[in-house]
């Protein structure tokens, strides 16, 4: 029983470290860009937009098409930028532990 007391404790030691870093990831800013730096847009580690920078040079009323498709651009690679950093944190926090597919943390 000894084992399964160390076990719940670190759990909750895991548990406890996972909330800090969700906390700082949130907090985080992340910047994505496309059009090679034409559009870029900031995004939160909740994936919530906080700034977008335009060239004025996009601004042609002809050119909206252009101008949209790179903003929808800029925020998918600020969003696969947040992934990825919370994959590497998550990497740490578990120390390398792989879990099984399809199962992620937090639950």
């Amino acid at each position: 029983m000894k084992n399964l007391g160390n076990m719940l404790k670190e759990a909750q030691k895991m548990q406890a470290r996972m909330g800090e870093m969700q906390q700082k990831l949130a907090e985080m800013e992340i910047e994505g860009g496309a059009g090679a730096g034409l559009v870029a847009v900031v995004l939160n580690g909740k994936g919530e937009m906080r700034k977008i920078k335009i060239d004025p040079s996009l601004l042609v009323p002809d050119d909206v098409e252009i101008l949209e498709d790179l903003i929808v651009a800029a925020v998918n690679d600020a969003k696969t930028k947040i992934e990825q950093h919370m994959q590497a944190e998550m990497q740490k926090l578990t120390g390398g532990l792989q879990l099984p597919p399809g199962m992620k943390l937090p639950f």
